[in-house]
Formats: C-alpha cells, sequence, structure tokens
C-alpha cells in the first residue's frame, strides 16, 4: 500500500476514536435515589444501561471517581451494578438549604480504548432529622401588670431536612394564661410568638413552666421541644397585714428594762422592697405610753422601756401601723393592750443565830448545832415562808417558836465516811413565782477512835527458801486505820509463842512503824518445815484498838544435800570387791546399789547410771532400784576382773550424786550368787560354821562397845551443839545428837534399811516412812579378814525407830 494511502486510514482511525469519545463524554445517565441507603444496596445495572459488555468491564479496569474525598459508589465487574459503597447524607452532602435538588456527578472511566461515561446521581431527601430549637430553655421575665394579648417573641426550631419535612408547625402545653400564634418567614421557615390571654398575679403563681414543641411534616412526623420559663415581676398591690387585728398582753410588775412584751409581726405579699415593713405608733398612742414602752421599726419588737410600777398604770394601749416601703406605700394597723400584773418582788430573809462547830463525831443524836430565824417582807402568801434541808443529810430541822428552828443530829456521824457537811438551809415563800434565799454552813467532824486496824488478808502464807541469809526480809504486813492522827498511827508486834521452847522473837522480827517482817535465823527444810504465829497492829488512841493476822511461814526445799550411799557399805571412797563365780547364770543379781537424800520428795528421787562399765554387754543396772545384774553368762574371753562405778544422782536443780565403786573378781570355784532369800535358809559347812560364829561373837562384842560409847556421849553432848562424824559413820545429820557411825533420817518418801550383807546374799527390808518418825540405823564397820570359805566380810546394819520431836 501506499504511504499516503496508510496515512489516510490512521487519520481516518483517530477521527473515529475522538468521535467516539466525544459522544460518550456527551452522554450522561441520570439516577435518583433515597438518602441513606444501606451500604451494598444496588442502585441499578450500569453495565445494561450502558450498553456495555460485562466481560468487558475488568479486561478493561473500569472505575469510578471519588467524590469529596469520599468514594460513595463503586461497580461490580462481574454482574456490572451499580451499588451503594458508603452510605450519602443529603444534609453533609448538601448542606445549604436554599438548594432545592441535591445532584453530584461521578465520571466511569474504561481503557483499551479509553471511553469515559457521565454518571449524575440526585439525592432524594427523606425524614431523617428532627426539629431542634437553639436553646432548650427560654427565660421570660413578664410583669404582673402586663396588659392581655402582649406578644413575646420565641426562638424558633431549625431541621437540616428539606421541603415537606422541614418545621411545619409548633404547639403550646396547655396554659390559662399564654397561648402562641406561628407566623412564617421569607425563606418559608416557621415562628412562634407567646401571647398573654390572661393577667398574671405573682403573689398566686410567681412563675409558669411551659412546653413549646416543634413538628416537622414528614412521614411519619419528628418533633423537639423546648421549656418556656416565665418568671413573673412583682407590683406593689399588697398592703401589709399584722397575724391578728388585736393583741392583749399580761406583763408584770418590775419587768426588767428591755424585757420584750411582744413581738408583732405583719406580712406582704409582695417581694423586694414591695415587702419590707417598717413599724412605728399611731396618732392615737399616748405619750405615757410611748415613754414607758420602746418599738422596733424593723422587727415589730416591743420593749420595757422604763420601770413599771403596777401602783402606777395598770392598762396601757397602744395602735401600731405597719408601712412597706414600695413606690407607692401601703399600710396596715392593729391594737395592742398590755395589762399589769402584782408580783412577789422581795425576797424571804434567813439569819443563823447560832451554830457549833467542830464537834465529836460520836455525838448524841437530837443534839443542836443551830438556831435559824426567817422573814419575808411581803404579805398574804407572798409573805408565808417554808424552810428545808437536803433529805440526803443526816439532820433535820425543828420549828421551836415563830420563825425561829433548830438544826438537830438526826442521824450517828462517821468521820471516816463524811469528814464534814456543807449544809445548805432553804427558805420558800409561797408567791407565784416562788422567791427564795439560802444559807450555807460547813460542819466539821472530830474524829474519835472507834476503828480497829484492818488488815487486807486475814491469812498470810509466805515461803521462804531454806538457807536463807539472816535478816533477810520475808514480807510487809501493813493494817490499815481509816482514823486520823495519833488515833491511826499503827504499832506491829509479833505475838509470842513458844515451839520446842524456842519463842517466835528469837526466829522472826518485825519493824514496829511499817510491819515489814525479818527472818533472824537462817532456815533449814530438813530441820523446819513451816511456822505458824500471829502478828497484832494496834493503834495509838485512847483506848487503843488492835487486829491480828495469821502468818504462815513456809520453809522451801533447796537442792543442799547429796545423795548418800548406804550399799554396798565401804570406808570412805573405798572400792568395793566381791568374788562371784564365772559360772553364774543371766540375770542373776550381782549387787545393789541403795542411796538415800534427806531433801524433800522431789529432790530425793534418786536415779542410778553406769559412770563406768568394764563391758557394756555383760552387767545392766536398773536406774529406779539400784540392781546389777548380768546380762549374760561369762565367757573364757571375758576379763577376770570387772570394775563398775556407778553414780546415784537426785532430781533436784542443779543435780547433785555420789558415786561406789564395785570391783569384781570372777573365781572358778563354786560360789553362791547374791540371791534374795533369808538367811536362815543359807547351808554352811562345819568349817564356815566355826568361823561364821566366831565372826559373830566378835562382831557382836564390838556392837556393844559401840551402843555403850553412844549412850555415853549422848548422855555428855549438849542440845546446842552437833556431834562430830565418825569415821564409820554412814550419814551425819546437822545437828544431830546421836553417836558416831549412827544414821539419822526422816524422809517422808521412802527408807530403805539392810540388815545383812554376806557372802551369800542380802536381805533387804524396804517400807514407807510414817510421817513425824524418825529412823536411826547402826552400822558395824566391814570385816577385813578373808578365809577360804569366806569370800567376803560380813556388815551388819541395825535399825530402830524413835519418834521424831517437834523442835524446830
Amino acid at each position: 500500500m501506499e504511504p499516503k494511502a496508510r496515512l489516510w486510514l490512521r487519520y481516518v482511525s483517530i477521527f473515529v476514536f475522538l468521535t467516539a469519545v466525544f459522544q460518550t463524554a456527551s452522554a450522561v445517565t441520570h439516577y435518583t435515589i433515597p438518602e441513606e441507603m444501606d451500604e451494598g444496596s444496588v442502585v441499578a445495572n450500569l453495565a445494561s444501561d450502558l450498553g456495555l459488555d460485562l466481560k468487558s468491564l475488568s479486561q478493561r479496569k473500569m472505575r469510578l471517581d471519588v467524590v469529596a474525598s469520599k468514594k460513595y459508589l463503586d461497580v461490580n465487574k462481574d454482574t456490572g451494578e451499580l451499588y451503594i459503597l458508603e452510605r450519602i447524607d443529603r444534609e453533609n452532602l448538601c448542606p445549604s438549604k436554599s438548594v432545592m435538588t441535591c445532584v453530584f456527578k461521578v465520571d466511569a472511566t474504561l481503557e483499551n480504548p479509553i471511553r469515559m461515561f457521565n454518571i449524575e446521581l440526585e439525592i432524594m431527601d427523606i425524614n431523617d432529622n428532627a426539629p431542634r430549637f437553639r436553646r432548650d430553655t427560654m427565660h421570660l421575665d413578664i410583669s404582673e401588670a402586663t396588659a392581655i394579648g402582649e406578644r413575646f417573641s420565641l426562638t424558633n426550631a431549625v431541621d437540616p431536612d428539606t421541603g415537606s419535612n422541614s418545621v411545619k408547625t409548633y404547639y403550646l402545653s396547655e396554659s390559662d394564661h399564654f397561648s402562641i400564634e406561628i407566623q412564617t418567614g421569607r425563606d418559608g421557615s416557621k415562628f412562634a410568638d407567646l401571647i398573654l390571654k390572661k393577667s398574671l398575679d405573682r403573689e398566686e403563681q410567681a412563675s409558669h413552666n411551659l412546653i413549646l414543641t416543634a413538628v416537622d411534616g414528614g412521614v411519619p412526623a419528628r418533633s423537639g421541644t423546648a421549656s418556656i420559663i416565665v418568671r413573673v415581676l412583682d407590683t406593689n398591690d399588697n398592703a401589709p397585714q399584722f397575724d391578728k387585728d388585736s393583741y392583749t398582753i399580761n406583763l408584770t410588775e418590775n419587768s426588767p428594762i428591755g424585757s420584750l412584751v411582744v413581738k408583732l409581726n405583719a406580712t406582704d405579699k409582695d417581694e423586694g422592697t414591695n415587702s419590707d415593713i417598717f413599724y412605728s405608733f399611731s396618732l392615737y398612742t399616748s405619750e405615757k405610753t410611748q415613754q414607758t414602752f420602746s418599738l422596733n421599726p424593723n422587727n415589730g419588737e416591743i420593749r420595757v422601756k422604763e420601770m413599771i410600777n403596777y401602783e402606777d398604770f395598770r392598762i396601757y394601749d397602744m395602735e401600731i401601723i405597719a408601712t412597706d416601703k414600695g413606690t407607692n406605700s401601703l399600710s396596715g394597723k392593729c391594737k395592742v393592750k398590755i395589762l399589769i400584773t402584782d408580783m412577789n418582788d422581795n425576797h424571804p430573809e434567813i439569819s443563823i443565830k447560832s451554830f457549833s462547830s467542830p464537834v465529836k463525831e460520836d455525838v448524841a443524836v437530837n443534839t443542836v448545832i443551830a438556831v435559824v430565824s426567817v422573814s419575808d417582807k411581803d404579805s398574804g402568801e407572798n409573805g408565808q415562808v417554808d424552810i428545808h434541808i437536803s433529805d440526803d443529810l443526816p439532820f433535820a430541822l425543828k420549828e421551836s417558836s415563830d420563825n425561829y428552828y433548830e438544826l438537830l443530829v438526826s442521824e450517828p456521824l462517821d468521820r471516816e465516811r463524811v469528814p464534814e457537811y456543807d449544809i445548805t438551809i432553804t427558805v420558800t415563800d409561797r408567791g407565784n413565782p416562788p422567791l427564795s434565799d439560802n444559807e450555807t454552813i460547813t460542819l466539821e467532824l472530830l474524829d474519835v477512835n472507834d476503828n480497829v486496824p484492818q488488815f487486807p488478808q486475814t491469812f498470810y502464807t509466805i515461803p521462804v527458801m531454806e538457807n536463807n541469809a539472816p535478816g533477810a526480809s520475808l514480807s510487809s504486813l501493813t493494817a490499815i486505820d481509816p482514823d486520823l492522827h495519833e488515833n491511826q498511827y499503827l504499832v506491829y508486834f509479833i505475838i509470842e509463842k513458844e515451839i520446842a521452847n524456842t519463842s517466835m522473837s528469837m526466829l522472826f522480827s518485825i519493824n514496829p512503824e511499817n510491819g515489814n517482817l525479818y527472818a533472824l535465823k537462817t532456815f533449814d527444810y530438813e530441820i523446819e518445815k513451816e511456822f505458824l504465829f500471829h502478828i497484832e497492829a494496834r493503834d495509838s488512841g485512847v483506848p487503843p484498838l488492835s487486829s491480828n493476822v495469821t502468818v504462815h511461814i513456809i520453809i522451801m526445799d533447796q537442792n543442799d544435800n547429796t545423795p548418800l550411799i548406804v550399799s554396798p557399805w565401804r570406808a570412805h571412797g573405798s572400792e568395793v570387791k566381791e568374788k562371784i563365780p564365772r559360772s553364774t547364770d543371766k540375770g542373776t543379781l550381782i549387787a545393789k546399789v541403795i542411796a538415800i537424800d534427806s531433801d524433800s520428795v522431789h529432790n530425793s528421787r534418786i536415779t542410778y547410771q553406769f559412770l563406768q562399765n568394764t563391758d557394756a554387754t555383760l552387767f545392766s543396772l536398773d536406774q529406779y532400784n539400784g540392781e546389777i545384774r548380768t546380762m549374760r553368762m561369762f565367757s573364757y574371753r571375758d576379763s577376770r576382773d570387772q570394775r563398775l562405778v556407778v553414780i546415784a544422782k537426785d532430781n533436784g536443780e542443779p543435780a547433785l550424786s555420789a558415786t561406789v565403786t564395785i570391783k569384781l573378781s570372777t573365781v572358778e570355784t563354786a560360789l553362791k550368787t547374791y540371791t534374795e532369800v533369808p538367811l536362815e535358809y543359807d547351808i554352811f559347812s562345819d568349817l564356815n560354821l566355826y568361823l561364821v560364829i566366831g565372826l559373830g561373837s566378835v562382831s557382836f562384842l564390838l556392837l556393844i562397845t559401840i551402843l555403850v560409847t553412844i549412850v555415853l556421849k549422848c548422855q555428855k553432848a549438849k542440845p546446842s551443839k552437833a556431834a562430830p562424824p565418825c569415821r564409820n559413820s554412814v550419814i551425819s545429820e546437822r545437828n544431830s545428837t546421836i553417836a558416831d557411825s549412827t544414821l539419822v533420817s526422816n524422809d517422808a518418801y521412802w527408807y530403805s534399811l539392810f540388815l545383812a550383807e554376806t557372802r551369800k546374799g542380802k536381805l533387804v527390808v524396804r517400807q514407807p516412812v510414817p510421817k513425824g518418825a524418825r529412823y536411826i540405823v547402826s552400822s558395824i564397820p566391814r570385816s577385813t579378814g578373808l578365809t577360804e570359805t569366806s569370800d567376803s566380810a560380813a556388815s551388819t546394819l541395825q535399825a530402830s525407830t524413835t519418834t521424831s520431836s517437834s523442835s524446830t
């Protein structure tokens, strides 16, 4: 093809394209929809209306322009439908009410080739807005003198909707005094005027609350309301009025100057200055009345201006005027009559003629202590008087002659209960109101010694720990005497009592001035356990009075005595040596350790323990009875010599103890083991029998010698000195007068006595000690000789009981 032909074809193509674009741009598609359609609502099928193929919408990239930065519409490229993308509000899109038709334009664009379509969318108004007043509350001030028919402009209501959907009319709530009239403005807007149709009266109703309602013409109609508050302004159209037209007042003569007679009250229904009132006397009120009484112009109080005398004037008449302060002032009036009444204006008088004070508290009943006289200058009932004193006082008044009275003692007096009396004598006349006078006298009572000293307690129990220091303070026993001076000065002393030829004053002393009790000696619980005596407190009155109290001194035990091991017996720390056969069976009693303690029951309880044991598997020790027994039979591996150290410990705090060492030697010969059988069952050989008889004879002679020596020493020894301990004594008791080798114990818990200790065994006697009994145990030293038939020497303990004395 020639180049000119090709150029011509290109120009033709461009022309056809521009013609198509121009034709498309000039064609306008118009749609009308109401506002506030829901999102997704279909407006129309744009593809069908524009004659477009549905398949080409996506291929040619069809799009809609944005209107006012918002995209209200969009096209469904699958169906070709134009739908609402965002809710459309006509009032926001076309805010001007002068625009009756609200239209916005959208351009639809296609590519390949480019083609544009003009779309107009007209938005129809719906009644979606209610009328609204610019002010929710409107205030109007209207005078109560305003003429009927007066008009008052009201604020109109506005409605964003247009046409028939805008404000159509107004309604006023029901009212007897007001109505409205509706007017139309040049722009078609509606206005309402408030019209007064009935006269106002502020005193009847000070304000009127109305409701104005604006209604639009939509279907359904919408409305809005506003409150109208009408405040009625006052005019001076009411005169002041008193509560009553006339007043009658009774006033007593001699009323104080300035006292209130009556307070008048007038009221004015008006308000402000129209209701402010001032009071004044009228011309009809006499000059004398105005001189006698004053009138407060502001509050209407009538007060006494000068002294009033019943004998001068008995009636006062006056007329009072109340005037308001309005521009055209109005006034009201009332009449007041004041009647003067006579009064009892003279007080009775009382005079003390004689009075005796002070008096002793034991003064006899009916004794006269004062004489008084009474008088009153008034006459009649106003001059008649009555005299009295308080009923709570132990006194009485007795009339002795006309207007003379005696004051008597009517009940016994007690200075310790009430040391003095303030006696008020009151005299009262019989006037109305009655007048009275009083006189107070003070009666002082003198003390007499009429109270016995009293201790807070009738019985004192005082614990005292033994081994106290001489002169130690034990307690303070203080009595109380409510009397005075020498009648209350107390002296304390111990009532003498002897116990075992010992006076209480040798054991205790008391401070005569303050009652502090002291110990004069050191007490030993093992000797003295308690004391019972009396302390007397005596005053210094005439005659003196006294009382006593019982004192119980309890000596408390201390753990001050070491346990004494009495079995097995040994000489001053030496070892106890015993021989036992190696064939001894399991559980055989080898030895028994017994200790005694002269402390109290709690401190003297003994327990036993091994302090040293050569073989812990061979021997056992009962911690309560001290029995040592074999735990098994001896074997060839066991040592021939066994050494046992036993400790006896008491229950005190801190605990005291004693030890004994027992050395056991095992022999192959068949030696008799310890058994708890009576001695008479033992079988002796002839040689042993002779040896025992010989040893028994020697022991008997030695025992007789010791007993004779003891008797001689008891006769020579002084009671106040303690016998020196013997080398072979088991126990040496404090202050004991018993001879050497003698055991004395007053243990109240239990007592064990060993009667025999031989190679064969031992006989144990254990018995409770009766309260008050004392045991004497004499001992014979262990023999040191050993023979072939005797492995250990016998020691014998002999027992006897004596009754303990009551001496401390």
